[in-house]
């Protein structure tokens, strides 16, 4: 392994340089196999000959790109990378391509779907606008479409997550209930709040929801709201109806992302109700930009239990009970 530094005589540029929670050197990191270090003013690139070499010339063209303009995108990095043609993680996947890890950016860690069908799962979610996920119990429906949120944000794809969650048995009667709207709605949003626990420091969780970077809101209080540049997450979508569903769809603002995940075998609706989530998988599945993902009882990934729970329920009918 061999080193360079890289010096800076503005020590303003660094930041620029390093990108929001680093996200740029870790796009150059990623891409080329390197490892960077920072102190002080200077950066130490560390790696194969091979390797340090184009690491230094995309340095120079980014400093220079600084130097010119004052700012750094994430796009401006790809093209230094890969000349402006889609590759690596922020790539738009060709259809025979699966993508193996999501990069959280948070203490080096990786999440990776542990099935063919998860894998098809993540492809989709690079690929369109606007995915609905059915599939059972621990298939990781959610956990993985809050993992590429994640992603999203940390490599300023978007710049804010919103996680939403039918309130079912609150109804519509929340607003009157005391207390702010967190206390309110917290049992049923914490489904969602465990699974971002469970991918960035609780500290973390804290300070993006201090900041309205990201939200956990309830189904109701989406009316009215235009999103932009958002990734948005619908929880338990099987449990909320035609009309609700196009209330929630058409939040959807300019460059955002809208992925719907639910269980169509765990309806709570009452009976003469239409189930808005097989409702617009029917309607839209077959529109540019839109995709379709169903998980099965191979995909879960749970205690190994789980997967014959869901079996046995499913025979429900077959046993007569």
């Amino acid at each position: 392994m061999s080193e360079a530094t890289l010096s800076f005589s503005d020590p303003d540029q660094i930041p620029v340089l390093l990108g929001t929670h680093d996200c740029h050197i870790r796009q150059i990191q990623d891409a080329l196999g390197v490892n960077v270090v920072h102190r002080g003013d200077e950066l130490r690139i560390i790696g194969d000959d091979s390797q340090l070499q184009k690491s230094l010339r995309i340095f120079s063209e980014l400093k220079a790109i600084i130097e010119r303009t004052g700012q750094l995108k994430s796009e401006q990095v790809q093209t230094a990378l890969f000349g402006g043609n889609p590759t690596s993680k922020e790539q738009k996947q060709t259809p025979d391509s699966t993508p193996s890890t999501i990069d959280l950016y948070e203490k080096s860690r990786k999440v990776h779907p542990r099935t063919p069908g998860q894998s098809e799962y993540i492809k989709s979610i690079l690929e369109h606008d606007l995915v609905f996920c059915t599939g059972p119990a621990g298939c990781g429906k959610t956990f993985l479409a809050v993992a590429m949120a994640i992603n999203a944000l940390r490599t300023e794809q978007v710049r804010k997550i919103v996680l939403v969650r039918p309130a079912v048995e609150a109804g519509e009667k929340l607003g009157f209930l005391p207390g702010d709207m967190l206390a309110k709605v917290n049992p049923f949003l914490r489904p969602l709040l465990d699974a971002l626990g469970s991918l960035l420091d609780y500290e973390q969780v804290n300070r993006y929801m201090e900041n309205d970077i990201v939200e956990v809101v309830p189904l109701a209080f989406m009316r009215g709201r235009t999103l932009d540049n958002t990734f948005i997450i619908m929880d338990e979508a099987q449990n909320t109806t035609v009309t609700q569903m196009k209330m929630f769809l058409t939040r959807m603002g300019m460059g955002s992302k809208i992925v719907v995940t639910g269980d169509v075998s765990q309806i709570d609706l009452p009976p003469d109700i239409s189930c808005g989530m097989t409702d617009a998988i029917n309607r839209l599945r077959n529109i540019k930009g839109v995709g379709v993902t169903q998980l099965k009882n191979e995909d879960i990934v749970r205690h190994r239990l789980v997967g014959e729970i869901v079996k046995a329920y499913q025979n429900e009918d077959t046993l007569g009970h």
